[in-house]
């Protein structure tokens, strides 16, 4: 959210090259928007070394975002007749009744600058890097800081603001970590991309002018571009040009087209299509969520709504979203308080903000062999009596052109309260969600996920939750939270969850950052799914060999060779005997490059992707 400017000099140690071309072009069909300024950070480590004032201020300085007034909320319905008239009709009552396990790591994250503290972060080969408001912080894997000295301002990267709503993503196809706020004097839409695999290295950044406030960013990797959607008077996708923005070109673009999801008239943002797993090939339209309410008035249907963006890069760039499909659900009702004051606490009567309005942060998209999926999750109220609030969460599926919905569920365990969710999918298939949870005389506001196997009974979270967060007291001195967490798969372990969310410690913010697997059983599935052992290597000019055993079963696979750009070069199939694989996929004429290898099963949702580095 919009955060308090914090005063640093980057010229001293910026090399800066501010582009004069005209900033924005209107071609007719699409909004073209240049990048108007463009930096090349020194690296990381030496910004630290040479400007130790870049490091975070005190939490004592902790400050709330002044944006609620972005935020109207559904408080009214509108539909006197809307649905559920009652309880929600699609909860899961009954705690899984699966065994969890421990989680890999856990460790303390950053508290912030700022009520709430937002926070997001993404597993790169060998760091997690986490961002909340005005600050970020590069970790191994095991939770060391690697940054020498503590969290770094967003500024020290981005143009100098501090006025937060960040995301991190890490771009495993590119090998590229990208780092983003916004800038409220301006409606600056800001960008860095690291200039290599290493987080601590210097940064390409660039800085665009959006026609209006771009609050609540949320962005995704697409192969065409980095695509972004926010809270805006009039909605709005963006699309980045993400093949040159790897490249540390200073002129590149972003294109927006405006479209009119229907909304209820408040705090309003679509989600886009993040990628993982197999990168769609170039020139697929990239999916855009939100989704409908009917106590937003007659006309409304509680359903998701699935638009489609394609856009073309060149000379004339042209970018076009389409309506896909509209999904039906089971009746939800997505209405708040008007002063968002929605999630009960222990021994106070002060409220947190429930986050209504939206889908929650990221809308996974992965290809599977015959299909594709995207998880899905967002607040919901599951008794207007009682006022209990929880996550509907979805898996969509689209098979050739069609979307439909595979599964979905409220989950609904007991009688807390659970929000900010943020759920994906490994490479088997397995859903995992973690949340915020708050309820009865001794759960305060606390972090916790669950998760479910791709084998298990639909529309159901089967495993027992663990707790990685536990909070200890109330928060009275605001009613912000979140305003989202985290979810997301390790680039190198395609099994391994990530996720950071907040919760309440001595009154305050604090944030952790966890690591899980779901553990797996029966149908032949190891135990471990990282036991299953996946080698792929150049046997020579003309052939790949390709080595898979302990495989979740021996049905058939299929086994694809892809570009980088998602584009398929060539495939097989071929049985598993003793649930072992050992086969060549046979392409000359293979130029240097990266490639990706997949092979996987759509009946039993199992697939790895693996890279292939031809030099």
């Amino acid at each position: 959210m919009k955060m308090r400017n914090l005063f640093l000099l980057l010229t001293a140690f910026l090399t800066i090259n501010v582009i004069n071309a005209q900033n924005v072009v209107d071609n007719g069909k699409v909004e073209v928007i240049k990048c108007d300024e463009f930096h090349i950070t020194k690296p990381l480590s030496e910004l630290i070394k040479e400007h130790p004032e870049a490091l975070a201020v005190p939490a004592s300085e902790r400050k709330e975002s002044p944006d609620r007034d972005n935020r109207i909320p559904f408080s009214v319905k509108l539909n006197p007749n809307a649905l559920p008239q009652g309880e929600d009709p699609a909860c899961q009552k009954t705690p899984g009744y699966r065994q969890n396990k421990t989680p890999l790591v856990v460790w303390e994250g950053q508290s912030g600058n700022s009520y709430p503290p937002d926070p997001t972060g993404a597993a790169g080969p060998n760091h997690y890097v986490q961002g909340v408001n005005t600050q970020y912080e590069i970790y191994t894997k095991t939770g060391a800081n690697v940054t020498g000295g503590g969290p770094i301002q967003l500024g020290t990267l981005l143009f100098g603001s501090n006025d937060g709503d960040p995301i991190v993503l890490y771009d495993k196809y590119a090998d590229r970590w990208l780092i983003t706020e916004f800038k409220q004097n301006g409606n600056k839409i800001l960008l860095g991309v690291s200039k290599t695999s290493d987080p601590t290295g210097a940064y390409y950044t660039y800085s665009y002018t959006s026609p209006q406030f771009p609050d609540y960013e949320k962005f995704s990797i697409w192969a065409d571009g980095y695509y972004m959607t926010s809270n805006q008077t009039t909605q709005k996708v963006f699309v980045f040009e993400r093949d040159s923005m790897i490249k540390g070109v200073s002129g590149s673009r972003s294109l927006n087209v405006t479209f009119s999801p229907p909304d209820g008239g408040g705090f309003f943002c679509p989600l886009p299509a993040d990628a993982d797993g197999q990168l769609p090939p170039y020139g697929t339209p990239c999916p855009i969520f939100s989704y409908e309410d009917d106590g937003w008035g007659a006309g409304y249907v509680d359903r998701i709504n699935i638009y489609k963006m394609a856009t073309t890069w060149g000379t004339t760039p042209t970018a076009t979203i389409t309506l896909d499909a509209q999904l039906p659900t089971q009746p939800f009702d997505a209405s708040y308080n008007s002063s968002w004051n929605d999630i009960a606490q222990p021994g106070t009567s002060s409220k947190l903000d429930g986050i209504g309005g939206v889908l929650t942060f990221r809308a996974q998209y992965r290809r599977w062999t015959g299909y594709n999926s995207v998880v899905l999750c967002g607040g919901v109220m599951v008794n207007s009596t009682t006022g209990q609030r929880s996550i509907r969460w979805y898996e969509l599926r689209q098979t050739g052109t069609t979307w439909s919905i595979y599964q979905q569920s409220t989950y609904t365990p007991d009688s807390y309260n659970r929000w900010v969710g943020s759920i994906a999918m490994d490479d088997n298939g397995s859903i995992g969600m973690g949340f915020a949870v708050s309820g009865s005389s001794t759960i305060y506001p606390s972090i916790r996920y669950t998760g479910r196997l791709a084998t298990d009974p639909l529309n159901t979270m089967t495993f027992a939750e663990v707790e990685v967060g536990t909070g200890n007291s109330a928060q009275s001195s605001t009613n912000r939270y979140g305003d989202y967490t985290h979810t997301s798969i390790d680039p190198v372990d395609g099994t391994i969850f990530w996720h950071t969310g907040e919760y309440i410690s001595g009154g305050n913010p604090a944030t952790k950052v966890c690591s899980f697997r779901l553990p797996t059983s029966g149908a032949g599935i190891a135990e471990n799914s990282s036991d299953v052992i996946y080698k792929v290597y150049r046997l020579n000019s003309n052939e790949i060999m390709i080595n898979a055993s302990n495989l979740p079963s021996n049905k058939e696979l299929s086994i694809d060779l892809f570009d980088v750009s998602g584009k398929l070069i060539t495939g097989k199939r071929i049985t598993p005997v003793s649930n072992k694989v050992e086969t060549t996929i046979q392409e000359t004429n293979l130029a240097k490059g990266t490639y990706l290898i997949r092979i996987g099963n759509e009946n039993t949702s199992f697939q790895k992707v693996t890279k292939l580095v031809i030099d």
